[in-house]
């Protein structure tokens, strides 16, 4: 059993996902977000689940408008599609990824960790 409330506690830094389980190919992940440094990717191959657990998450999808995630929303962006995420304050996401998933796509930055980084 996994407490999602203690694993939050211990996420020292902005985005910087963590592993905390994994059903079938699928991680699950928690990470918070805070400011702007995500940068618009895209995942090739896999669809990408977000799931707000507190705060506030604004999504950006290329070619539409923001929209704003609140505590409890649930959004998946769909293989192929470019977007970038952000907060104004702190918000704790949790996320669904297949195994394959690059955290920022193919677009490397100071933010970007590789998956045995995100296990620990």
């Amino acid at each position: 059993m996994i407490n999602v409330k203690d694993q939050i506690k211990e996420i020292q830094s902005y985005y910087s996902p963590k592993i905390i389980a994994e059903v079938n190919n699928e991680y699950v992940k928690i990470a918070k977000i805070k400011g702007e440094k995500v940068p618009w990717h895209t995942h090739e191959n896999e669809d990408e689940l977000f799931y707000i657990l507190k705060g506030a998450l604004i999504m950006e999808i290329e070619h539409q408008q923001p929209f704003t995630m609140q505590e409890g929303d649930l959004f998946v962006v769909p293989k192929g599609v470019n977007h970038k995420v952000s907060s104004k304050k702190e918000c704790t996401i949790l996320l669904i990824e297949s195994k394959t998933t690059l955290h920022t796509g193919n677009i490397i930055t100071e933010i970007t960790k590789s998956i045995n980084k995100q296990k620990k």
